[in-house]
């Protein structure tokens, strides 16, 4: 049986099946006697998406008392959560993000807590996930935006709607009304600016036999 520790689109930590792209954490939210999550779902604003190789070290999923292990299905999944790149295991990800994080924003170059700070004020609203007004046209997101319509979360690639899903994305050929933006402003400001996420295989598969 799956542990509860696969990150939706929505930043609710939940238990599919699904294999990711990337780890991460929020901070120590389990129980290791058990394996469980406890109450809280942050105990840091530091929300990372980080390596699931590095230095091969090799991890006890949720056995010690140590940071909880999350993981993501692909990185647009775990922005759209509120997460950003790891400044220790993927540096290289997370100082373009932050270049661009600054350049979209019209910020000087930031530390990784000034990130944090604006970020923890976008992702959450009432100690869930806030859904942010969507101000442009769907065929003006970047790639890797993630929208919500009729309960759903959707990718947004090359103008075009793809649901997610935990068994890979989906092309939506209609969409419902959308109610809004899961991806932080700040971060979608980023992703306008040139940063580009790694996504999951199954969108650019699909993405091919989609006209544009």
């Amino acid at each position: 049986m799956p542990l509860q520790n696969r990150v939706d689109p929505f930043g609710d930590i939940i238990d599919l099946p699904m294999r990711g792209l990337f780890t991460g954490n929020r901070g120590i939210i389990h129980d290791p006697e058990t394996r469980t999550l406890t109450a809280k779902r942050w105990t840091s604003k530091a929300w990372l998406v980080c390596s699931c190789e590095y230095r091969n070290t090799r991890r006890d999923v949720m056995a010690t008392r140590s940071w909880t292990e999350l993981f993501f299905f692909d990185e647009a999944t775990a922005l759209a959560a509120g997460h950003r790149p790891c400044f220790q295991c993927r540096r290289q990800d997370a100082d373009l993000f932050r270049a661009a994080w600054a350049k979209g924003n019209g910020k000087p170059l930031p530390s990784a807590a000034d990130i944090d700070a604006v970020l923890h004020k976008e992702r959450l609203q009432s100690r869930r996930k806030r859904v942010n007004m969507l101000l442009s046209p769907l065929d003006e997101l970047p790639d890797g935006a993630m929208i919500t319509a009729g309960g759903n979360a959707y990718l947004t690639m090359k103008g075009q709607p793809y649901r997610w899903r935990a068994q890979g994305y989906e092309h939506a050929k209609t969409l419902p009304f959308v109610d809004g933006l899961l991806t932080p402003p700040s971060t979608l400001r980023a992703l306008k600016a040139g940063y580009r996420p790694l996504l999951h295989p199954s969108v650019t598969e699909i993405a091919q036999g989609v006209p544009a």
